[in-house]
């Protein structure tokens, strides 16, 4: 019978970190989705919007889907660091939506578009969505355990596992963001030219 108990216990405890592991990455989805969202309603001029353009455009030209994964790699793997990882991961996601905000000022084509379902309802939206709250979430957890002076081996384990999930979803995703821009690249390579 102790056994039983114990092994309820055990299973009990392991569904509760599971619980509160998935918790946590809803919670900076949410934040994250936040953060964007008030970047997406910053007034921009139409002077910096055109500067941001032709940097953007600057950068679009030459890239390809390693380039996008690097880009996107080089934001999310700070988002790890304890603590640090919560403001840089809310910051990323504020500039992106200050960014898509200045795209819609001289895009026409993109005024329609919401500024979340750019997030929500692209395939490389929803991968680096996910993949920039985990690192997020995982910097809490980090700086959680740290501040609580708990064992960090099981978390830098999971780190690493975590790591490695981010980087395959930004590997993807940025082959996935070059096909878009490939096929719907024009757009914003001539804006005007949609009114």
């Amino acid at each position: 019978m102790p056994t039983t108990i114990l092994k309820y216990s055990s299973l009990k405890k392991e569904l509760l970190f599971k619980n509160r592991r998935i918790l946590v990455f809803l919670i900076f989805i949410g934040i994250f989705s936040l953060s964007y969202s008030i970047g997406s309603q910053s007034k921009i001029s139409d002077e910096e919007s055109q500067s941001f353009l032709k940097e953007f455009q600057k950068v679009v030209q030459g890239i390809d889907a390693i380039g996008i994964f690097e880009h996107n790699a080089s934001v999310a793997l700070p988002m790890f660091i304890p603590g640090f990882g919560l403001a840089w991961g809310s910051f990323a996601a504020w500039s992106t939506g200050v960014a898509f905000e200045a795209l819609v000022t001289t895009t026409p084509a993109l005024a329609k578009i919401p500024p979340l379902a750019l997030l929500y309802l692209s395939p490389f939206g929803v991968m680096e969505l996910v993949a920039y709250s985990i690192g997020m979430s995982r910097s809490f957890l980090l700086i959680n355990s740290i501040i609580r002076k708990k064992p960090l081996k099981n978390e830098f384990r999971q780190t690493i596992i975590e790591i490695g999930i981010v980087l395959a979803l930004l590997l993807a995703g940025g082959f996935i963001e070059y096909s878009m821009i490939q096929q719907f690249g024009s757009i914003i390579s001539h804006p005007k030219s949609s009114l």
